[in-house]
């Protein structure tokens, strides 16, 4: 399966603002979307594909700053480029503090604009490989048993079958039995990596 192509979401209340960005990235392959407001952004997003907003500080009802802290509530695997035709340095600082990309005063220069939606792609991209490794950690969790847990927390800290099998009260054989049910599965082929993927269930479990 191919992978799925970056999307640009233009937000901005001026419409000149809008078609301007739009030609922009069309000329350099990127599809995009573009929206009035926060709202219509938040209607036609599309959280599995690589994205980037490109993002006016000043919108109608939700401001630019509000949909940032919008969609970092609601987990969205996306990054935000701000622009903005009104200088304001606690407006930029806030938003750099939240993760934004960057914080480009009107009129901005193309190719920095160009440079910051790249940077943003791959940190989307990144956060989409994230929430999808959490989501097969999470479906594997799930598949384990009580006792299978137990093993898993005490393999990551070392112990070995003996000391497993002593302190849970159960057998040599049966902990060698339920390391490999995990190996299984984890879908991993060695214990070097049952380790690495028992040390992401162990962060999802705290």
């Amino acid at each position: 399966m191919s992978e799925p192509r970056p999307i640009i979401y233009i937000v901005d209340d001026d419409q000149a603002v809008r078609e301007a960005v739009a030609f922009l990235v069309e000329s350099v392959g990127y599809d995009f979307v573009v929206c009035a407001s926060g709202a219509e952004l938040l209607k036609r997003l599309d959280d599995q594909r690589p994205s980037c907003i490109v993002l006016d500080v000043r919108l109608p009802g939700v401001s630019g700053l509000e949909l940032q802290r919008e969609l970092q509530k609601r987990r969205t695997p996306t990054a935000v480029v701000f622009i903005t035709g009104h200088g304001d340095i606690p407006k930029a600082v806030r938003a750099m503090r939240n993760g934004a990309i960057d914080f480009l005063e009107k009129p901005f220069d193309d190719q920095v604009l160009l440079d910051r939606i790249s940077d943003a792609l791959t940190a989307s991209a990144e956060a989409l490989a994230a929430k999808a490794k959490q989501a097969t950690i999470e479906r594997r969790l799930a598949g384990l048993t009580h006792r299978e847990r137990e093993v898993v927390v005490l393999i990551i800290a070392g112990r070995t079958s003996k000391a497993i099998a002593a302190e849970l009260d159960i057998s040599i054989k049966t902990v060698e039995n339920h390391r490999h049910n995990l190996m299984t599965k984890a879908g991993v082929g060695s214990v070097a990596q049952l380790i690495a993927w028992a040390t992401d269930v162990a962060d999802r479990q705290t």
